[in-house]
């Protein structure tokens, strides 16, 4: 029996992969070197994490209005507004004064983060093929995740030459991935997805999804992946590394760096078990792993076993 043809990814969203390398690239850059930017302000280590939670916590205030926006605007107006507001925040970051210029500017970024998040989001939902959409995000996250893998390393090597000089930098990446998407989305509307017809969208509120169990597990779930991988990583594994095992910024992006390698190891296997499978049995196994990974950082005494 002759198998069925490989569905291809469809250009749009080959584009939304290659922006998502240049944000990732430019936000690992930074992700090293921002809390001990933060500390050469005289600050303490509470403060310090406050500047890495800033960014989160403006993109989960901004997240309803941010919705209303791209159903108003369409996805890709959206994804280049929210990619020059993170690149002038960020811009703005490298010529902080002090420790509050800082801040304002870091949590302003986190209002154009949460426009491009939602609007790529909304872009792959509607133009990906229900077939293969574990596959595509599993591509999309690879694709992050690779920009990850380089961007703390660059920044850490970076920092050497001042700590401001990675913020421009982020600042320029989100610039470029700004004009690729503008250019190479020119054609992409808001509108039905592969092979809906007009007038037969399903709209769904969100009580509604709230009274759908997947859903709310889906959210609990990465309240708690987004909590200690990227809160508790971003914010403390830096210091953690400068006060617990007085490693320099240089160590700080290679333990980023650790993170995204093991994570992008393991999605050029997940998305399509993730098709063949079913997405729970990757959720509660991932959760798992994640958990005892966390746990085990805190007891780790030197450098190989922090990084491992």
């Amino acid at each position: 029996m002759a198998s069925s043809p490989r569905i291809p990814i469809p250009r749009e969203i080959k584009v939304l992969i290659a922006a998502a390398f240049l944000i990732a690239l430019g936000f690992g850059l930074v992700a090293p070197v921002l809390p001990q930017f933060a500390q050469s302000f005289n600050v303490g280590v509470a403060a310090s994490s406050v500047v890495v939670s800033a960014f989160a916590f403006t993109r989960l205030i901004f997240a309803p209005a941010g919705g209303a926006l791209l159903e108003k605007l369409g996805e890709r107006p959206v994804y280049v507004m929210g990619l020059l507001i993170v690149a002038l925040s960020t811009a703005a970051c490298a010529f902080a004064g002090n420790y509050w210029q800082l801040l304002i500017f870091r949590g302003l970024g986190g209002i154009g983060s949460t426009m491009f998040t939602i609007s790529a989001m909304a872009l792959i939902i509607r133009l990906a093929p229900p077939a293969i959409r574990g596959r595509i995000s599993g591509a999309y996250a690879s694709s992050f995740l690779l920009g990850n893998i380089g961007g703390p390393l660059l920044g850490g090597l970076l920092a050497g030459f001042g700590l401001r000089v990675p913020f421009l930098v982020y600042a320029a990446a989100l610039l470029v991935a700004a004009v690729v998407v503008a250019y190479l989305l020119r054609e992409a509307r808001g509108g039905t997805g592969p092979k809906e017809k007009e007038g037969e969208r399903v709209h769904l509120s969100v009580r509604e999804a709230l009274s759908d169990s997947a859903y709310r597990a889906a959210m609990v779930s990465s309240f708690a992946n987004g909590w200690s991988s990227f809160g508790v990583r971003n914010s403390l594994l830096p210091l953690f590394a400068a006060a617990a095992l007085s490693a320099g910024p240089e160590i700080a992006g290679i333990s980023l760096t650790a993170f995204a390698v093991g994570t992008a190891v393991v999605l050029t296997f997940s998305g399509r078990l993730a098709d063949s499978w079913g997405r729970k049995p990757l959720v509660i196994t991932g959760l798992a792993v994640n958990a005892a990974a966390t746990a085990a950082i805190g007891f780790s005494g030197s450098v190989t076993m922090f990084l491992v």
